[in-house]
């Protein structure tokens, strides 16, 4: 196999939340696998802080993977044992061998790739403990990395961190933690919709591996932009840029991962180590005697098709004899098995390129083919209809999200997902999205006065937002202290669509805190608002401090490439003077 088969093993260990329990197994005892694999690292080492449930999850879930279980190929052995180990020896290699292997391939790459104890504790979890499943995911590879080398190379983007993906999901497209993140790149709901990933009750964009692997690229690069560092890069798309920011100022403003490695959440310490170990593993894995399991499907015999009508995967599979199996795995974003193209939305199909002629053949009858368990396209178009019917709450003085989710039989999980809500606070006149299905009856209503008496603007300073992906009125009522209708009225809008970048007239009440602010952060000299960077500030953080101020704003004012680091004084444009 091409040594790019052996690239893939690594990311699968590191960053994976579990996967949903009526997917994949998981381990019936954490505690009997810590106590395994405590025969293996340093005895000073807590194994708990690094083979935690999170990564061991997701490496059994690959028992349970049916890409596997067809397949009638298999890695030629004699070829690839160039070592002539034995069928059951498991090499082991002291540390020196472990670093100066690793040091060859961090000469090689423009990330940081460094061997501790830390690193060595994974390389041994992946070669020792998880050898089988770690053949699964260089077997993956195949079908994977080829599409993650595309976008990155698009992106201008390190090769490497296509290895992030096993990292977070073990390179399972269908990949569900218990915090709610999906597919190959682990994107949770409110940070898939600001990059363009849809999610309703028949498709979910998270667990199209196309269109969320475009997703982390421009993601990961955004992150890269705040820091100016790959591994610091890697631990914000972890635990997201608020705990990296708390904990380079913990480790007194100093930006290296490995200096804010005490002060990162238990789970991020473990996921940069888990990162280099993946990378390692996948560029040695001969040396571990470990070799690839071909999976039924390579990437270059994948093709895709435009559905131009309702079709389920019951009607493909039974008429073009199509492993209904293999659908699946193809076309995970399809959740119900429903692909919902209608006149105004059409949508992909991916398929083994040998069905392609016969399904540009049969087209026409596919879409009028009736399976045996009677679907039909009007059966097809009364669940789409079902799935795509929702319910519009206008929040009422008093009410909380728990009672809101009682009424409409549904979790506050969900209500907070549907509405992009970070936090659990809502205000009387707050609209809310409802995907309810088993709830019976009417459709809140507002008052009549829902929009309640309008604010009073005197007391307030006139400002302006610019607003940015995934906001909405709501979210910026609340930020500003006044309603949805007080918003419309200054801004003249006549429904409750706006857009990324849109100025909207504001009314921000005075405070002292506010007066404080302007006082010591928004010094203004010629043309220009300035900032003075202080100790730990990065380029989100003075970004947030300022209306409308964006990092890509503050680079090009002040000349910032990438690489460049901010210094305590230093003096930047944020915005010009208004």
């Amino acid at each position: 196999m091409k040594i790019r088969l052996f690239t893939t093993l690594f990311l699968l260990f590191g960053v994976l939340s579990s996967f949903a329990s009526n997917t994949f197994s998981q381990p019936d005892s954490l505690s009997a696998e810590i106590n395994g694999i405590n025969t293996i690292v340093d005895e000073e080492v807590n194994p708990a802080d690094y083979a935690d449930s999170y990564i061991l999850d997701m490496l059994d879930s690959l028992v349970a993977l049916n890409y596997f279980s067809n397949t009638t190929f298999t890695a030629d052995t004699s070829e690839l044992n160039i070592y002539n180990f034995s069928a059951d020896e498991v090499p082991v290699y002291p540390d020196s061998v472990l670093q100066a292997r690793i040091e060859d391939l961090n000469s090689q790459s423009v990330m940081e790739l460094t061997f501790n104890k830390h690193v060595k504790n994974y390389i041994n979890v992946y070669s020792l403990k998880r050898r089988e499943l770690s053949s699964k995911v260089l077997g993956l590879a195949e079908v994977y990395f080829p599409l993650f080398e595309e976008h990155l190379d698009k992106y201008n983007m390190p090769l490497e961190l296509k290895y992030l993906a096993v990292v977070e999901s073990a390179l399972n497209p269908t990949a569900n933690s218990r915090a709610g993140a999906k597919g190959l790149w682990q994107f949770m709901y409110s940070t898939g919709k600001i990059y363009g990933l849809k999610v309703n009750s028949l498709v979910d964009d998270r667990f199209d591996p196309y269109k969320a692997t475009d997703a982390a690229c421009r993601h990961l690069n955004d992150l890269y932009d705040i820091y100016g560092d790959w591994s610091l890069a890697l631990a914000a798309y972890n635990s997201g840029p608020g705990n990296v920011n708390k904990a380079i100022r913990r480790a007194g403003g100093v930006k290296s991962y490995w200096a804010v490695w005490p002060f990162l959440p238990r789970e991020t310490r473990g996921y940069v180590p888990a990162f280099i170990a993946v990378i390692y593993l996948m560029n040695h894995p001969a040396e571990h005697n470990i070799y690839p399991t071909a999976p039924a499907i390579f990437y270059e015999e994948i093709d895709t098709v435009v559905v131009n009508d309702v079709l389920s995967f019951d009607q493909i599979s039974e008429m073009l004899n199509v492993p209904l199996d293999e659908l699946k795995f193809l076309n995970p974003a399809y959740k119900m098995g429903i692909i919902p193209t209608t006149k105004d939305k059409k949508y992909i199909l991916r398929l083994n390129h040998k069905y392609i002629a016969d399904f540009i053949d049969y087209e026409d009858s596919l879409y009028a083919y009736k399976t045996k368990k009677g679907i039909e396209k009007d059966k097809l178009l009364a669940q789409i209809k079902k799935a795509k019917e929702r319910n519009i709450h206008y929040v009422r003085s008093g009410e909380n999200l728990g009672l809101i989710a009682k009424k409409y039989r549904c979790s506050v999980r969900s209500l907070k997902s549907w509405n992009n809500l970070r936090g659990n606070t809502i205000y009387p006149g707050q609209k809310l999205v409802v995907y309810a299905p088993g709830y019976a009856g009417k459709k809140s209503t507002p008052k009549s006065t829902a929009d309640s008496a309008p604010t009073d603007i005197s007391k307030r300073d006139k400002n302006h937002h610019v607003v940015r992906s995934g906001e909405n009125l709501g979210l910026i009522a609340q930020k500003y202290k006044c309603s949805v209708g007080d918003l419309k009225k200054w801004n003249n809008l006549k429904s409750n669509t706006i857009k990324p970048n849109q100025k909207l007239v504001v009314y921000e009440p005075k405070t002292k805190n506010q007066q404080a602010f302007r006082t010591q952060s928004n010094k203004t000299s010629g043309d220009y608002v300035y900032h003075t960077v202080r100790k730990g500030d990065t380029l989100w953080d003075i970004a947030k401090l300022y209306e409308g101020v964006s990092i890509e704003q503050i680079k090009k004012l002040n000349d910032i490439k990438n690489s460049k680091r901010l210094k305590p004084g230093q003096k930047l444009k944020v915005a010009p003077k208004s």
